[in-house]
């Protein structure tokens, strides 16, 4: 239980931080992040520029605090998207079995039969890179994992007695599904949608950093670190700070959603 509360304590503190950031960061800010400024091209962390200038003298800070709200940003909207799509696959093919199941689950396993990143790289070819062909790409890449997982829970819920209740009432499938199924499935629903928020900024800032990603000059964890690389020798903190703000975002995510596995299971609060 200590480690549940460490783990919960420290994890909601750093995403907590990162949403606040990305909510009112922008109007704390001193600088645009897009406006060039030639003479503190290469400038390291000074009281002019706090964490320091560009390649192009824009302010390192105002741009990651603009990169954090793109991440948070798609991040969410990648996360609704894929969990409403994969929850309504997963339900359905749980429930409904049959036909329905075999269907959805065959083009579900050969989605799933790529890794995630490839696939979304697949999809942004279609899209193309922007934000919203980021989230659907994205959305559309984790989707199958969330209907395997809400399958898998659906399939043990359909055999209980008050799904056998409610049909015996008379309520059609889609109300059952709905109103007693559904509800059942939320824990796991919830522990994969904090799982996955991780994933995503990692996934959106590797996109970001082969140029699939946020089109710059549009500031982005990713497409900071990769516009940094030929500059690592004069400039390091321009890969540091990016890099730095990834790995502590994916740290807080991941250790909130490890407490939240832990809570919502009491199998893992008894060995803990």
């Amino acid at each position: 239980m200590p480690k549940l509360r460490f783990n919960a304590l420290l994890g909601g503190v750093i995403v907590l931080f990162l949403c606040a950031v990305a909510v009112v960061g922008p109007w704390l800010v001193f600088y645009d992040p897009l406006k060039l400024d030639l003479v503190s091209r290469l400038q390291g962390p000074s009281a002019t520029h706090y964490l320091g200038a560009d390649e192009f003298g824009r302010d390192v800070l105002s741009r990651l605090i603009y990169g954090a709200r793109t991440s948070a940003w798609i991040a969410f909207s990648t996360v609704v998207f894929a969990i409403v799509l994969g929850t309504v696959l997963g339900v359905a093919a749980g429930f409904l079995r049959g036909w329905t199941d075999r269907i959805i689950m065959v083009f579900n396993d050969a989605l799933l039969a790529f890794p995630g990143l490839l696939l979304a790289l697949g999809f942004m070819a279609v899209f193309g890179a922007s934000r919203n062909g980021i989230i659907v790409a994205l959305g559309l890449a984790y989707a199958p994992v969330v209907a395997r997982v809400v399958r898998g829970a659906v399939l043990s819920i359909r055999e209980r007695e008050f799904v056998e209740a409610s049909r015996a009432i008379g309520n059609s499938e889609i109300v059952t599904m709905a109103r007693h199924v559904l509800p059942n499935c939320v824990a796991p629903i919830i522990v994969l949608a904090t799982t996955m928020f991780g994933w995503i900024i990692l996934a959106e800032s590797a996109l970001s950093f082969l140029g699939l990603g946020v089109p710059p000059p549009s500031p982005s964890w990713g497409n900071m670190l990769s516009t940094a690389r030929p500059y690592i020798g004069q400039a390091p903190h321009l890969i540091v700070l990016p890099g730095l703000c990834i790995a502590v975002t994916l740290l807080g995510v991941n250790m909130l959603g490890d407490a939240v596995r832990d809570w919502l299971d009491p199998k893992m609060q008894v060995s803990s």
